[in-house]
């Protein structure tokens, strides 16, 4: 139970952790989803290169 607003924000003396806490969550709920779609593109670009590279191997053995 707080009694004012700077109450709430001191957090009874622990600030600091709760609020370095809560702001290192969202940071990686930020950034977690971008190293996500980064990775997924990354792979998609691997396997197409890998399809091309075999398709080249097929028609040169032709």
């Amino acid at each position: 139970m707080w009694n004012s607003p700077a109450e709430f924000f001191a957090m009874g003396g622990y600030a600091l952790y709760v609020w370095c806490s809560f702001g290192v969550c969202a940071l990686v709920f930020f950034l977690e989803p971008l190293a996500v779609h980064a990775r997924h593109k990354a792979i998609v670009r691997r396997l197409q290169r890998e399809v091309m590279a075999e398709q080249f191997d097929q028609k040169g053995s032709k």
